[in-house]
């Protein structure tokens, strides 16, 4: 049975169209919470393009279920995570021209810069996991890093099952699962994953945990937060 990780990003989106305090992150993952979710996720990004300092201090501070902080290498979000001490930290790439996270960690190009983060971030008491495609490469010095769990890339699926079967991506998660399930670490999936696709990757051998934010945040404007988090539970939980 996978555990649901909701990410609240789009609510602060939402609040900084306008610079204002509405609507409160903080407030949606309490409703999560009330939905059923098994976590929080956010992102603090290095341009606090949505998630501000303040969420993520509060977020840890208040909410009872565990807390996954998404975040790139860099110093400063580092140190803030270091001190505010989330459940659960996931390094992940970040470029500031893009929406929303393109593609995996490339932890082949960077393994010292990443297992120095992963090395810091558990000095800290946090569990660490990667943000990587499902490529066998990059699993395998993600592995080779120390950190507790990976999360699989699942945009490639989650794009193509948009326009039809998606077999091929989906055969590609299986595989990159079984390896990091192998290696004994936790085997978690997120990015694009729908109301439509998602039970597939749920039922994935070993799933440990599925984050999903956009199509949760998306249903919840029509249905309220609560109902749209009972409704993906059902999905990844039956």
């Amino acid at each position: 049975m996978s555990r649901l990780g909701v990410n609240i990003d789009h609510v602060a989106t939402v609040r900084e169209a306008r610079k204002t305090n509405e609507p409160d992150p903080v407030w949606a993952a309490t409703l999560a919470e009330l939905g059923g979710a098994d976590g929080i996720t956010l992102h603090l990004r290095e341009d606090r393009r949505h998630i501000q300092d303040r969420d993520v201090r509060i977020m840890i501070e208040t909410v009872a279920v565990p807390t996954n902080l998404e975040l790139a290498t860099a110093e400063d979000v580092l140190s803030i995570a270091c001190d505010l001490k989330p459940s659960q930290a996931t390094l992940v790439p970040e470029r500031r021209e893009e929406v929303t996270t393109e593609g995996g960690l490339d932890v082949v190009g960077q393994q010292g810069k990443v297992a120095d983060a992963v090395k810091r971030l558990q000095d800290a008491g946090i569990q660490v996991s990667l943000f990587l495609d499902p490529d066998s490469q990059q699993i395998e010095a993600g592995i080779a890093t120390g950190a507790e769990a990976i999360e699989l890339h699942t945009g490639a699926y989650a794009h193509a099952s948009a326009k039809g079967p998606a077999s091929e991506q989906f055969a590609e998660l299986e595989k990159a699962s079984k390896q990091i399930r192998d290696a004994g670490i936790l085997l978690n999936a997120g990015h694009g994953l729908t109301y439509r696709n998602v039970r597939p990757v749920a039922q994935i051998a070993g799933m440990h945990e599925l984050n999903i934010g956009h199509s949760i945040i998306a249903r919840a404007i029509m249905v309220g937060l609560e109902q749209a988090v009972r409704d993906m539970k059902r999905l990844v939980s039956p």
